[in-house]
């Protein structure tokens, strides 16, 4: 549900070509402080400059004022609206906070609610903690007291111990940053010794117990063993959003707050659509319960990416802790190494930049999809998502007609039932 949630690390970030899980993920290496180099520099500069409109219009007239304020300099670009520095931060932010209506409401509630928020280092989340913070920094200072607290959490991808040590270092500096919240870290590996996944449907037999500690050896097996990049990174990212449900509570958290933009919501219509879990966009993309009996929000769904890509680069200190993924080339549908994921990320990247309205017309039309309440279900073996009970997943709806499809492993339990896209991306 994370999607691509990439881990980064601090500076100097240097990782090593098969020291990470997923074949795609192109880090920028060698991040320095607050000394990018000027290639990186540039191509900040080159998507802050498409979100942002010409303000001396032809002729040499006077700089266009801000359509808000009418007082500053216009420079920058909301939709189809000229704004100022000022009033486009105002913006980002007003639309995060407000759809954290919901937990401010409650103001008969002694204790704050604990909310968990997973942590990538990139910019989206990045960017949802530093504007919730700023909001509770406020609402503090005003009311003496908050209407729910913060805990952060990192999940850790990274396979290589030089790797995880800088990306600990870089936890560290976002804790001083913004230390009035809880922080803490896993590795993925610690999916591992998670109950109720199916483990035998991946043909794994000899998990870790928990008196003993799962390696990112054990992970790294798991996932190599699977046969196309798409299943790699589905697995991946299943098992990321397991562990956050898990972590969630431990922790008694009541809901978990998802950084993902309105940009990242359309891709992943398409894309779990596309592996066959379609029938889980009710969870995936709209703000509300989940299967798992813990709230699933989305504060930046109203945001597009290019607005979160300048908000981050605009805004103090942002620019010094956000992990930046490199420019994306383009991506080949032929290619072995290519995942869905991948090919949705680029499609509405270049949507976005002329039809934004596409992007959030995306999201809008997939957040009106309801869970079915006809049946019983019983959670996938995988993902734990809802199944139809005795349908084993698409092929109870009687169109499945390539048997092949059907999960092949021996050693598959009985009582284990596979949703059509785990059972996909278990058989490559």
């Amino acid at each position: 549900m994370l999607g691509q949630y990439f881990a980064a690390a601090s500076s100097p970030l240097k990782v090593k070509s098969q020291s990470f899980l997923l074949d795609n993920a192109q880090i920028i290496k060698n991040i320095e402080t607050s000394n990018y180099s000027d290639t990186f520099l540039d191509h900040l500069k080159e998507m802050a400059a498409a979100n942002t409109k010409k303000s001396h219009p032809s002729g040499g007239q006077s700089t266009a004022l801000c359509k808000r304020c009418n007082e500053l300099q216009a420079t920058l670009q909301i939709r189809s609206e000229s704004v100022c520095q000022k009033c486009f931060s105002q913006y980002i932010k007003t639309k995060a906070v407000k759809r954290m209506e919901t937990y401010r409401g409650k103001r008969s509630t002694q204790v704050p609610q604990k909310l968990l928020l997973p942590l990538s280092f990139g910019p989206s989340s990045s960017c949802l903690l530093h504007i919730l913070d700023g909001y509770l920094e406020t609402q503090h200072g005003r009311m003496n007291r908050v209407s729910y607290e913060l805990f952060v959490v990192h999940i850790d991808l990274y396979l290589d111990d030089a790797d995880r040590e800088a990306s600990a270092a870089l936890l560290q500096k976002y804790k001083n940053q913004y230390p009035r919240h809880s922080y803490s870290s896993y590795g993925l590996q610690e999916a591992l010794q998670l109950e109720g996944i199916g483990w035998k449907s991946l043909g794994i037999s000899d998990l870790p117990t928990q008196d003993a500690k799962a390696s990112s050896l054990d992970l790294q097996k798991i996932v190599s063993s699977l046969s196309s990049a798409t299943s790699r990174a589905d697995i991946v990212s299943t098992l990321l959003n397991r562990l956050l449900v898990d972590v969630a509570k431990r922790n008694d958290c009541e809901s978990i707050l998802f950084g993902d933009t309105t940009t990242r919501l359309a891709e992943k219509t398409l894309t779990e659509t596309a592996k066959g879990r379609g029938f889980s966009l009710p969870w995936q993309v709209s703000d509300g319960p989940s299967p798992y009996g813990i709230g699933f929000l989305y504060p930046l769904r109203d945001i597009l990416k290019k607005e979160i890509m300048t908000f981050s680069t605009s805004s103090s200190p942002l620019p010094e802790l956000v992990v930046y993924q490199a420019p994306p080339s383009h991506v080949s549908a032929s290619s072995k190494s290519t995942t869905i994921d991948d090919l949705m990320a680029q499609y509405f990247e270049s949507v976005e930049e002329n039809f934004p309205s596409i992007v959030a017309n995306v999201v809008r039309t997939s957040s009106k999809l309801k869970p079915t309440t006809d049946h019983i279900s019983k959670g996938c073996g995988i993902c734990g998502l809802p199944v139809a009970e005795g349908t084993d997943g698409i092929y109870g709806w009687g169109g499945d007609q390539n048997p092949d499809s059907r999960p092949s492993r021996e050693d598959i339990s009985s009582d284990t039932v596979l949703c059509y896209g785990c059972s996909r991306s278990i058989n490559g």
